[in-house]
C-alpha cells in the first residue's frame, strides 16, 4: 500500500500550456505536470528563485483523471514591442505607448482554454505529505488552473489515502455537490504503469523555474471513452 495525497480540481475554465509557441499556445486536454507541481508550489509559499524547494517539488509522482469534456476555445491578445528607435527607457508604460508609430505593427497571438473543467489528482513519492495536503488545503499562494484568469470553483479537499494504486485512491476524492458523484473518467493520466494504457512523451517535467527550462516527462494514457 501507498499513501497518496488526493484532490479535486473544478473551474469553469482552464489553461495547460504546450510547447510556447511566440503567435499560438495550445491547451492540452488536462494539467501538465508541471501545473501540478506550480501549483503545490504555490500552496506551500515556495518562490521561482527557491532553487532547493522547487527541486523539492520535482520528487512527486502524479496522476489526473479527467472528468468532464472541457471543450476548448480560444482567446485573442495583441503583442507590440516599441522599437528602440523610438524611445531608450521610457520612465512609464503611457511614455512608451506615447512614443509609438503607425508602422510599429502589433501582432496577434491566441490562446487557447479548455472549459468545464474537473479533474482528480494524486500525488505520491514526495516529502511531508500531510504538510503538503495541509498546504493545498490552506494555500499560502493564490492558487488557479493554469492561469491568474482561471479561478477553482471549488475546494480542493486535499487528504491523504493508504490505496494499491493512483486509480484506486482517485476514487476517494470528494467532489463539489453539483457534480454527479457516480461520473467515471474519460481518461487517467498516470506516471505509474496502468493496465492497458499506452505511453506519451511531454516537455513538461520542470527542472529551472527562473530560466523556463523543461525535462521530456514519460506518462501512461488509459482511456476509457467519453
Amino acid at each position: 500500500m501507498t499513501e497518496y495525497i488526493i484532490f479535486a480540481l473544478v473551474a469553469p475554465m482552464g489553461s495547460f500550456g504546450e510547447v510556447a509557441g511566440h503567435e499560438w499556445r495550445g491547451s492540452n486536454r488536462w494539467p501538465s505536470r508541471s501545473a501540478i507541481l506550480g501549483l503545490v508550489g504555490a500552496a506551500l509559499g515556495v518562490h521561482r528563485k527557491d532553487t532547493q524547494g522547487q527541486q523539492s517539488l520535482r520528487k512527486w509522482s502524479y496522476a489526473v483523471s479527467v472528468l468532464s469534456n472541457n471543450y476548448p476555445f480560444q482567446d485573442f491578445h495583441t503583442i507590440q514591442t516599441i522599437p528602440s528607435a523610438n524611445i531608450k527607457r521610457p520612465a512609464t508604460r503611457r511614455i512608451a505607448l506615447e512614443a509609438l508609430k503607425s508602422n510599429d505593427n502589433a501582432t496577434l497571438t491566441r490562446r487557447e482554454y479548455r472549459s468545464d473543467c474537473a479533474f482528480g489528482i494524486a500525488l505520491w513519492g514526495g516529502e511531508n505529505i500531510y504538510v503538503v495536503a495541509k498546504a493545498l488545503n490552506l494555500p499560502c499562494f493564490t492558487t488557479y488552473l493554469g492561469r491568474k484568469s482561471c479561478p477553482l470553483s471549488a475546494p480542493m479537499n486535499a487528504k491523504v489515502v493508504e490505496s494499491k494504486t493512483p486509480q484506486e485512491a482517485m476514487k476517494h476524492i470528494i467532489f463539489p455537490p453539483w457534480m454527479n458523484s457516480s461520473i467515471q473518467p474519460s481518461i487517467i493520466i498516470s506516471d505509474e504503469f496502468i493496465p492497458g494504457s499506452w505511453q506519451e512523451s511531454f516537455w513538461d517535467d520542470p527542472i529551472d523555474r527562473q530560466l523556463w527550462h523543461f525535462a521530456q516527462h514519460q506518462v501512461y494514457i488509459a482511456g476509457y471513452g467519453e
